[in-house]
């Protein structure tokens, strides 16, 4: 049934937000406002609160906020008349559960995937092709650099009472590498596997860690939230638009609700806020579009300026992902004060049973160095490993080399970090 009436349809379009985000709200962020509520309410000195809540403890259904997101997506843009809802019920859930976005995204539209479902697709050799060579390209990120960074950063961090300062900042950079290397592992994969079926999905990393300042990075890390947040919550509170005030209003809202979209802990939270902390000035001085090129284009290397502030945007970086990392934000300060003091020129990298160790952590250290090279020579394509141009022989060298580390260096399985997400 068509509706044409104004106000029916937003009706419709509140009664559908509600219900989408009150399934999401139930299972992922009940506990933690019950939780919080009953804290706040403990007398000092006590552990007993003044009134009690039963918690449900219920299991949060492996990627949630993605398929949420997709409906949300999907209704707000028939809301808007952007295109005709579907009439077949097969083709809409298939858009909401795809299984190759479903655990992690990338969170995709019905705008660019629905018109794909509908088309009869044939088998492409050349997009197969191109469509295996990411899924290693991923795999190789996942499984050589990820899985085994998150041995040392999860020893780190779990450790950290004992640890110095500079074994916490080379914990905080494992762990840096390793969401880099999770995450968009696991979206060079699941893009990859779209390609494979015929579909093409939408990017959702773009060398992040080469960016020269905070507003370049999230426009280059988490593409698919990033721009979901901009076309559905920051534009429709007013953008950049209006006074002064309501652009540091709506810049807080859309970093502290992405926060509190990765988890219902205090810390997310934090790592939103230091974001909108940082993205505040940028955008209040118009300078929040300012490097929308590629860095050091047309050149082999950057020159000071950039590599200084692709270090500082890094480093930046950096001390946001250890509020993101450590489960309290007690926790994440303490760490960043023994990161702050004199220890931090003590390394220990020998962090005993259970550790990398010997010759191992060095081959760590130059599969990330590998990492670092090949996206740094392929940053204007769409991933690390597009090389389709080059001599034949010369890529079947590339694909073997990639095998032999996957096969000879893979890291202890691990489940993917934004499977909780």
């Amino acid at each position: 049934m068509k509706v044409e009436k104004q106000k029916t349809r937003k009706m419709i379009l509140t009664l559908c937000c509600v219900i989408s985000l009150g399934v999401l709200g139930l299972f992922k962020y009940y506990d933690f406002f019950a939780d919080s509520l009953m804290h706040l309410f403990t007398p000092p000195h006590t552990d007993i609160s003044i009134i009690n809540i039963k918690l449900l403890h219920l299991i949060l259904p492996v990627g949630i906020s993605f398929y949420t997101f997709h409906t949300l997506s999907y209704t707000i843009d028939v809301y808007r008349r952007k295109f005709e809802p579907t009439k077949d019920v097969v083709s809409f859930f298939l858009f909401v559960s795809i299984f190759p976005l479903a655990m992690a995204g990338p969170i995709e539209r019905a705008t660019n995937l629905l018109p794909q479902i509908y088309k009869r697709r044939a088998f492409d050799y050349d997009m197969a092709v191109d469509g295996m060579r990411q899924i290693l390209w991923g795999l190789f990120k996942k499984v050589v650099v990820a899985d085994n960074c998150a041995v040392y950063a999860n020893q780190i961090f779990d450790t950290y009472q004992t640890q110095s300062g500079g074994t916490l900042l080379m914990g905080a950079i494992f762990f840096a590498f390793q969401i880099y290397g999770d995450f968009s592992g696991y979206s060079d994969m699941a893009i990859g596997i779209g390609k494979l079926l015929g579909f093409r999905f939408l990017n959702n990393f773009h060398f992040p860690y080469f960016s020269r300042d905070i507003a370049e990075f999230w426009r280059r890390w988490h593409i698919s939230l990033t721009t979901w947040f901009r076309d559905y919550l920051y534009i429709p509170l007013g953008g950049s638009r209006g006074s002064k005030a309501m652009i540091v209003r709506n810049t807080f809202i859309i970093f502290l609700v992405s926060g509190f979209w990765h988890g219902a802990n205090w810390t997310f939270i934090a790592w939103g806020a230091y974001h909108a902390v940082l993205f505040l000035p940028l955008i209040l001085l118009g300078r929040n579009r300012k490097y929308t090129n590629t860095v050091a284009e047309r050149k082999l290397l950057p020159s000071i300026k950039e590599f200084l502030q692709m270090l500082l945007t890094f480093v930046l970086v950096l001390i946001g992902w250890i509020f993101f990392r450590a489960e309290t934000i007690h926790k994440a300060v303490q760490i960043l004060r023994h990161i702050g003091s004199k220890s931090i020129l003590n390394l220990n990298l020998h962090l005993g049973v259970g550790a990398i160790g010997g010759t191992t952590y060095i081959a760590l250290f130059i599969n990330i160095l590998i990492l670092f090279i090949v996206e740094w020579l392929q940053r204007k394509k769409e991933y690390g490993l597009e090389i389709s141009q080059i001599n034949p022989w010369l890529r079947r060298l590339a694909y073997l080399f990639i095998i032999f580390n996957i096969i000879c260096f893979k890291g202890e399985s691990a489940k993917f970090i934004y499977f909780q997400f």
